[in-house]
């Protein structure tokens, strides 16, 4: 289906309405009138984009606040953003592959933009990889998403009690579905990581999801951050927008009041909500799954649209119904009804 329109809390299809429970804009910011506004007057200080290199001898100082500023929220020294998170994977894994000899592995369902060409899995039969418990001196990265795809729970890293104490760990942490929701203030998991294996944490992230701004991150100690200002494709590429950066930092109160809204539109929503097993959810987190492939015709037919497609790691379509913070208590009220009686 295609729309002729950004869908926020209903969406229009064949010129009849219907509620919208789909997307990732979980805070709801990319149809937000106020934020948009921002970023309209924001534009008319940046200009539209900046197609100039970072390392140009022009340099805009919103670039170095915006970054200051999510390092500090995220609990890491620095932070560099980037046009998308896709590049910022990229930029991270080409990074530690040039530092020498390093075995690359990876945790099942981890976003093909942080996937070494040669990784390895973390897990084989649902046990650690053996290499990892042998008694051999060496460097590994291990690459996970925070929230995986088809979950609803942060991922847990115990997995890090039971490597062998040889090695040193990088450990990359794919923060696209948690960064502005996950955590108290939306920081998101980096900084609650810890183990006496670690060596290095590095961040990376979509800003497309919560934060609703097209661009990337990459948050990490200021060394490794250094060293990716020093790449050759980001020194070649274009900056994220300047514009976009500043409505971030002028719209802290609403992003706050965002994540409000949404925490208190999932606790109306799970209050006498009763899901079986086909639903997988966190009443903390908006998204609901479920694995009955007649739920996406029989939402449609009550007027109810959710994400329905299929997922390159998933043997079926996926149905992934999304809460947001700009749907109204009505909306939900609707959904409930619904999700009630299947």
């Amino acid at each position: 289906m295609i729309v002729n329109r950004f869908p926020d809390r209903e969406i229009t299809i064949h010129n009849k309405q219907y509620l919208y429970f789909g997307g990732t804009s979980y805070l709801g910011m990319s149809t937000h009138p106020v934020f948009q506004n921002t970023i309209s007057n924001s534009i008319k200080k940046w200009g539209t984009s900046y197609g100039s290199s970072r390392s140009s001898n022009i340099k805009l100082s919103v670039y170095d606040k915006a970054e200051q500023l999510f390092a500090e929220q995220i609990g890491a020294e620095a932070a560099v953003t980037v046009s998308s998170g896709a590049l910022a994977g990229k930029l991270v894994i080409d990074g530690l592959s040039k530092e020498g000899d390093k075995t690359f592995y990876h945790y099942p369902k981890t976003h093909p933009a942080v996937l070494n060409s040669k990784s390895l899995p973390l897990f084989i039969d649902d046990k650690l990889h053996p290499n990892l418990l042998n008694h051999t001196k060496e460097d590994i990265v291990i690459t996970v998403d925070a929230v995986l795809s088809l979950e609803v729970n942060p991922t847990t890293f115990e997995f890090l009690n039971k490597i062998s104490l040889q090695k040193r760990i990088t450990l990359i942490i794919d923060e696209s579905h948690s960064l502005g929701l996950v955590g108290k203030h939306g920081e998101g998991i980096y900084d609650s990581i810890s183990n006496q294996n670690l060596q290095q944490k590095i961040m990376i992230s979509s800003l497309g999801k919560a934060i609703g701004l097209s661009g990337g991150i990459i948050a990490a100690d200021k060394t490794f951050i250094d060293i990716i200002k020093n790449e050759s494709i980001f020194i070649s590429s274009s900056g994220m927008n300047p514009a976009y950066l500043d409505a971030y930092i002028l719209s802290q109160d609403l992003f706050k009041q965002q994540r409000e809204k949404l925490q208190e539109n999932l606790e109306f929503l799970f209050k006498d909500l009763d899901l079986d097993s086909k639903f997988k959810y966190n009443t903390n987190y908006p998204v609901i799954y479920c694995n009955d492939e007649t739920i996406y015709k029989s939402l449609f037919e009550n007027d109810i649209i959710i994400t329905n497609f299929k997922y390159p790691t998933y043997k079926n379509l996926m149905n992934r119904i999304v809460i947001t913070a700009n749907h109204t208590h009505e909306d939900l009220d609707k959904l409930k009804n619904y999700l009630n009686k299947v």
